[in-house]
């Protein structure tokens, strides 16, 4: 009796770790730029939701989560904030191309805390970022690597200020970070995405940078080489689908 009492035990023990290692597999890991969490996540649940499945997500700047696709990570799926490092692991062959779509799109804004007495303006080439940080610093994403710190400093050098305005960087490492010195009120200025802005409590938009100063803000998706699972593909269809383009719509990216 006692033996079969163990070898029951050892069979149940070995059922639940089949169902576990069977759940983990069919587990969707997504790497997608910071500024997708909000989104995303609500995204997800809706996606598990649906179909039982289990997105798991980890968020950062596109470029250290670029490098970790590259080192081996087991992401299915990457999400970056701009064509640059998608591109980076297209040239290493290690995204599937014919899943890649580019998605959403996105305005970068100047954002000051609550409290800043700094009012609405409206930006122009020719507007004295600098001038407006006084003596403090602006905080955004490092401006040789993390997207949004790529796209604010194109638009200073295509106005002629990025001179100017490099000594006053505060480059953190990626847009939520940035925006986290915003909100604590440890730099005057800041700039992130909107749809980063728009969900902090504690920043305002002071100023929305002219389009023509940056390239487009564009948000390609593609499944990682090798990990084209059939949940990695419903996970991408359901992403690419009318119910998750309309949370992406309400948390303010541009959607076609």
């Amino acid at each position: 009796m006692l033996m079969k009492r163990l070898l029951g035990a050892v069979a149940g023990l070995i059922f639940s770790v089949a169902v576990q290692a069977q759940a983990q597999a069919e587990d969707v890991v997504v790497f997608a730029a910071a500024s997708l969490t909000n989104a995303l996540d609500e995204i997800g649940a809706r996606f598990n939701a649906r179909t039982g499945g289990k997105m798991v997500a980890s968020y950062a700047a596109s470029s250290a989560l670029a490098k970790q696709v590259e080192q081996g990570a087991p992401a299915h799926l990457f999400a970056s904030a701009d064509l640059k490092w998608m591109d980076y692991l297209a040239d290493k062959k290690l995204i599937a191309p014919a899943t890649r779509i580019n998605l959403l799109g996105n305005t970068l804004v100047l954002v000051a805390p609550l409290d800043s007495t700094l009012n609405r303006i409206e930006l122009t080439a020719k507007t004295d970022i600098a001038a407006l940080a006084g003596a403090g610093r602006i905080a955004t994403g490092n401006p040789e690597a993390v997207p949004v710190g790529l796209y604010f400093k194109q638009a200073m050098e295509r106005a002629g200020q990025w001179d100017a305005v490099a000594a006053k960087i505060a480059g953190a490492d990626s847009v939520r970070a940035a925006l986290a010195f915003v909100e604590r009120g440890e730099v005057p200025l800041g700039v992130v995405y909107a749809t980063d802005a728009a969900v902090s409590k504690r920043v305002k938009v002071v100023g929305v940078f002219p389009d023509s100063l940056h390239d487009p803000i564009v948000y390609p998706f593609a499944l990682v080489a090798g990990k084209e699972t059939a949940a990695a593909k419903a996970l991408l269809d359901f992403i690419r689908g009318p119910e998750a383009k309309g949370v992406f719509a309400t948390y303010g990216f541009k959607v076609d």
